[in-house]
């Protein structure tokens, strides 16, 4: 079965064909490089690039699939969450592509899509597990009992995890996006240098929250004196990451010890931290728990995942019609079966 996947839900333009479910036979991610400028994505500007990038990010995935549009069985296509116009671009061109050719339309919550990428580099890779979703826009801890039965255990209450390493990288003056930058930075200082809050809320609460945290760096970063700032910017970027590192470890390791599974996953821009994967590989062989997580080009938003759901949707039946519509708050609870 051969699924044309399509992603185009913030600032990434992406096609993917794939075999199966598993098997990638294309993916092309074109990233927006506009939005450095301006210290984060401008919707207005990501849409005009999806409408510039979209047909030839398509072609292209077709032709490194060495496949046609009659070849395919379905194509599946982010419907939400994420920005209202640019998820109108890639809605529209699927639908387009779908009336014309006859194929079935899948709309695809991103969220699921995330829960599914380890399926495409992971052969063993299956139910039960739990998956933390981890990016500039989402922070969830799920629970994978089945596949298509999901159990939402706990999520953010204000920002994002990604969303806290890009503002405090563009704090300390790293640009946009911070993330990964932030992540080479905290390398090179002492995690333990600066005492940070670790927000772990209410008792056995699975929820996370991290804008105190954010604002207890720029709080500490106002009080240095310009000198003070270039010496211990390193320091305050590893502690920074420390932090966050430790509420995400402690919530997936205790998620994974009650519900009793064998197997942890990552998944989400987030995914690609060093340092949080480091601390997990840590716990992996003492806790007897099999830590997944994807290649960095299936961390981001990509369309392979995209038609992995596709796929999966596509043999239980279930398809679109035409009027399928952006939802940009799209949840995971409400186009989802959970347990």
């Amino acid at each position: 079965m051969l699924v044309l996947g399509i992603e185009t839900s913030c600032d990434e333009t992406a096609a993917s064909v794939v075999e199966d479910g598993r098997k990638i036979l294309s993916n092309v991610i074109l990233s927006q490089d506009i939005h450095a400028v301006y210290g984060g994505v401008v919707p207005e500007l990501a849409s005009r690039e999806h409408i510039k990038t979209i047909i030839p990010v398509v072609e292209q995935a077709l032709k490194e699939a060495r496949c046609q549009v009659e070849d395919l069985n379905g194509i599946a296509v982010t419907y939400g969450p994420g920005l209202v116009g640019s998820l109108l671009i890639g809605l529209c061109f699927a639908k387009g592509m779908a009336y014309s050719y006859n194929k079935p339309l899948i709309g695809v919550n991103h969220l699921e899509g995330h829960l599914l990428s380890n399926y495409l580099e992971h052969p063993d890779f299956s139910p039960p597990y739990v998956c933390l979703i981890i990016s500039g826009g989402h922070t969830l801890l799920v629970y994978v009992k089945e596949e298509g039965k999901y159990q939402l255990l706990g999520q953010t209450r204000d920002d994002a995890s990604g969303e806290a390493f890009d503002k405090v990288g563009n704090l300390l003056g790293l640009g946009y996006p911070a993330g990964p930058k932030l992540d080479e930075l905290a390398k090179q200082g002492n995690p333990e240098a600066i005492k940070f809050p670790r927000a772990y809320l209410e008792k056995d609460s699975y929820d996370f929250s991290f804008s105190g945290i954010k604002t207890s760096v720029a709080l500490f970063w106002e009080k240095l004196s310009e000198d003070q700032k270039r010496g211990r910017v390193a320091d305050i970027a590893a502690s920074f990451q420390e932090a966050v590192v430790d509420v995400l470890v402690d919530k997936l390791l205790r998620a994974a010890s009650e519900r009793k599974v064998k197997k942890m996953a990552l998944a989400g821009g987030v995914a690609c931290n060093s340092r949080l994967r480091k601390r997990l590989k840590q716990n992996e062989d003492q806790l007897d728990i099999d830590l997944y997580y994807p290649s960095s080009a299936l961390c981001t938003d990509n369309a392979a995942m995209i038609a992995a759901v596709g796929e999966f949707r596509l043999k239980r039946g279930q398809a679109d019609d035409l009027s399928l519509n952006a939802v940009p708050y799209l949840k995971l609870e409400s186009t989802i079966e959970l347990t």
